[in-house]
């Protein structure tokens, strides 16, 4: 089955590029409308918009999804259900593609759930309690996003259709109208994980590292942000784009901070994700959609392949994540080593490998918008704090002595796993371009002064210096992060997030839920209310039946009892 469902994927997504390219040619746009029900008045319409964006988007989810595939065929080996595994990722792949070219807010909401429900079995999938509690925590958080998507369809009774594409501008203008504009952006910030709600983003890597890949590259993580994209009209001229400009810039600045108090892999290359889904919803937020877009095409290349070399590594460490027991993968590993570091010179924005075309051109936009000294701050030390992360990465990794057993053989990884990582690798170091070349219809020029130029590429070379030093100091020398404990416990915990957001709300919740239930589903209220009335009026309906009986008997008893009340009160 996973090699029917690659070929099939694989084809269906070289087609959709090829559309792409054709409608971003002709500058396209087509709408197709399918009546699924018509009753007098009544009609249920189901409309699907086909755009350039849609159609690429879609190309790369389905290219990345048949890539992790082809890939979990030998990384899901031992898995005698399999199968179970792959139509878990089709219905998956499903759920975002119907997401992706729905301009109704419908059949947005049926993406979204089956995103949201068919994340919960694949973050359940290996069967234990720290996965339970991660699927929990996911779905309960994306949960807040769904009832906020319910609301704005609620709300959108008010234009008589939910095709939202059309009303964009009309929402634009009307401040009452902006409530729409204000679930919608709750919906994102849930899904994509943005603060408040980030803590959920690093507990859903129980999922298996196929999984990982495709959520945290294509999938379940950017439908927030492609949300937003859609709607990016509502953010212009308003008080939302500010807000979500302090939020998304928060993000990235806290995952890129704790990133580098992590020591757990998959988590550091999760809270890498967030900090670049930060990085497009900022730049989002100032106005630039066309480049939010861009960014988040490449990112799913390189953070894909990341994602499949950190399984690779994985099972060769014996299922164990922790960087300080790896070392000299370099020399154990050639191949898979060089797709990493490839990957992760992609993420810092090494000049003209993927990540270069559309993380230089984001930074430009920032020095040459109007933003404040705050934001312009935190976009830079977020930038010199991705490179400083990766390099401590690549440091632990690949250089020193390899710190775990002795009797753990190391090995590059069979033929199927590394032709998934290869393919994924000539593609993070030529997309970049190839889609800079396609989405701008000319070329852009962004005319800055020298040192502003290159600020960037000098930031981005003082936060490998940074990341190398970090390492270096915390490997060989005293690390004097122990000495400042509560400091380092507050960054490395994405300052407090998961305490406030999972074991604060989840467990007063629950515990408000044990007293409710004491209190009225145990308590006093419920015998004297619910059950005391369920008794009595089944006490009279059997009084009631027996009455009903045709018994000489019960009426001759029923006459004398009134003649005897009768007399009695006579």
């Amino acid at each position: 089955m996973c090699l029917i469902s690659f070929y099939l994927i694989f084809v269906f997504s070289m087609t959709l590029f090829i559309f792409g390219i054709y409608f971003i040619l002709y500058d396209y746009s087509l709408f197709i409308e399918w009546e699924v029900v018509s009753m007098n008045s009544l009609s249920i319409v189901m409309t699907l918009l086909f755009d350039w964006m849609s159609f690429i988007f879609m190309s790369f989810v389905l290219m990345i999804s048949s890539l992790v595939i082809y890939y979990s065929k030998e990384y899901m080996f031992h898995d005698y259900k399999i199968n179970r595994f792959i139509m878990l990722v089709l219905m998956f792949v499903g759920s975002m593609m119907l997401l992706i070219i729905s301009p109704n807010l419908i059949s947005i909401l049926l993406g979204w759930d089956g995103l949201g429900l068919i994340s919960y079995c694949l973050v359940i999938y290996f069967q234990n309690v720290k996965s339970y509690n991660a699927g929990m925590l996911t779905v309960l958080s994306n949960r807040i996003g769904d009832v906020a998507l319910l609301l704005s369809i609620a709300w959108m009774l008010n234009y008589g259709s939910w095709n939202y594409i059309f009303y964009l501008e009309f929402m634009k203008n009307y401040s009452e109208m902006m409530i729409v504009g204000v679930l919608i952006l709750m919906a994102s910030l849930t899904k994509s994980a943005q603060i408040p709600f980030s803590s959920w983003l690093p507990a859903a890597m129980a999922a298996p590292t196929p999984v990982s890949a495709l959520v945290h590259s294509s999938t379940l993580v950017t439908a927030g942000v492609y949300l937003m994209i859609r709607f990016n009209l509502l953010l212009y001229n308003s008080w939302l784009s500010s807000l979500l400009l302090i939020l998304s810039s928060l993000t990235m600045f806290m995952s890129g901070l704790g990133a580098n108090y992590e020591f757990d892999l998959k988590k550091i290359i999760a809270l890498s994700t967030l900090s670049q889904l930060g990085l497009m919803m900022s730049i989002l937020s100032i106005g630039y959609s066309k480049l939010a877009f861009f960014h988040l095409l490449t990112h799913a290349l390189f953070k894909a392949l990341l994602f499949m070399c950190a399984g690779a590594i994985i099972h060769n460490m014996n299922n164990n994540q922790d960087i300080r027991l790896m070392g000299s993968l370099s020399l154990l590993m050639p191949l898979t080593s060089t797709c990493f570091n490839v990957a992760n010179l992609a993420l810092c924005g090494m000049p003209f490998l993927a990540g270069f075309y559309s993380k230089d051109l984001i930074l430009e936009s920032v020095l040459f918008s109007y933003v404040n000294f705050f934001t312009f701050l935190l976009f830079f030390l977020s930038t010199g704090l991705t490179v400083c992360y990766s390099f401590r990465l690549v440091f632990y990794s690949m250089t020193g002595e390899f710190n775990f057993s002795p009797l753990n053989l190391l090995n590059n990884e069979s033929w199927i796993m590394l032709s998934s990582m290869l393919s994924l690798l000539y593609l993070s170091i030529i997309f970049g371009s190839i889609l800079n070349w396609l989405i701008f219809s000319s070329p852009i020029l962004i005319l800055l002064p020298i040192y502003l130029k290159l600020f960037t590429l000098f930031v981005c070379f003082l936060g490998g210096l940074m990341g190398y030093m970090i390492s270096n100091v915390s490997i060989y020398f005293y690390n004097k992060s122990l000495h400042y404990y509560n400091l380092s416990s507050f960054f490395g915990l994405m300052w407090f997030m998961p305490y406030i957001s999972t074991y604060g709300v989840i467990n007063n919740y629950l515990m408000m839920g044990q007293l409710s239930f004491k209190l009225f589903d145990q308590g006093w209220s419920e015998y004297f209310g619910g059950q005391n009335l369920y008794f009595l009026m089944k006490y009279n309906s059997q009084l009631n039946q027996v009455l009903q009986n045709n018994n000489l008997k019960i009426y001759l008893l029923s006459f004398v009892f009134i003649v005897v009340i009768l007399f009695m009160f006579l």
